[in-house]
């Protein structure tokens, strides 16, 4: 069971990242406030359009942002697809059983959800997203053009950091399935996270066939009363 929530509270309030240490040890590395303020500014100066600033999900983001917005749509990516290919160490695993998270990697497409951000509120929010998505660096924020159902809209996006020690690359479905089913951490079971992931895209009308497949595996090695 979990045993703490993710929440904009416990993001700002510096929990997420005590419950990570706690697990990893005090020398693991986050990214510092000058940090991240600099990647943010970076961020929107690269803006295609600085008065829409949008955020795409593709995992957790679409059930629980934690950060505040102004409107939701669906949405598809081309030219990324949705991965597991980062390990989790914490969260949803711990150094002995690890877990896998969802990055993008290049190639194909991703149907997820997309926020659009105040106006005015774009660096706040962002800070509560980076504190969230960035602070061990394993991803990488891009720029994407998020297909909706009222046109074309630019999006931030969390691509894997293909540098990072937690990327795991070309795993195959047995081996991804087999830590989906095995891991749990303080923030709950990595299959609940690909439960949930799957489920959420059935409610709003998308379909992501690698994860069903996925899904049933897991579901199979977990007994049919997962």
């Amino acid at each position: 069971m979990a045993a703490f929530r993710l929440t904009r509270d416990t993001i700002l309030d510096g929990s997420l990242h005590a419950s990570v240490r706690d697990i990893l040890g005090p020398d693991v590395v986050f990214m510092t406030d000058d940090e991240r303020r600099a990647e943010i500014d970076g961020m929107l100066d690269r803006a295609p359009d600085p008065r829409r600033v949008w955020v795409f999900a593709f995992g957790s983001l679409i059930w629980n942002p934690a950060f505040h917005h102004a409107e939701r749509r669906v949405a598809r990516v081309h030219g990324w697809h949705r991965r597991f290919c980062l390990w989790v160490r914490a969260g949803r695993g711990t150094p002995e059983r690890p877990g896998l998270m969802l990055s993008l990697e290049s190639g194909g497409s991703c149907a997820g959800v997309v926020y659009r951000l105040e106006p005015g509120s774009e660096r706040t929010e962002l800070d509560v997203l980076w504190r969230r998505e960035m602070f061990t660096k394993s991803y990488r924020p891009v720029w994407v053009q998020a297909r909706t159902p009222d046109g074309l809209v630019p999006a931030i996006a969390f691509a894997a950091n293909r540098g990072h020690d937690r990327y795991a690359p070309g795993l195959d479905v047995e081996t991804v399935a087999h830590h989906l089913a095995e891991a749990a951490g303080p923030l709950g079971r990595g299959c609940d996270y690909l439960f949930d992931t799957v489920a959420h895209l059935r409610q709003l009308g998308m379909r992501d066939r690698a994860l069903e497949t996925l899904e049933a595996k897991v579901r199979a090695r977990r007994g049919a009363t997962t």
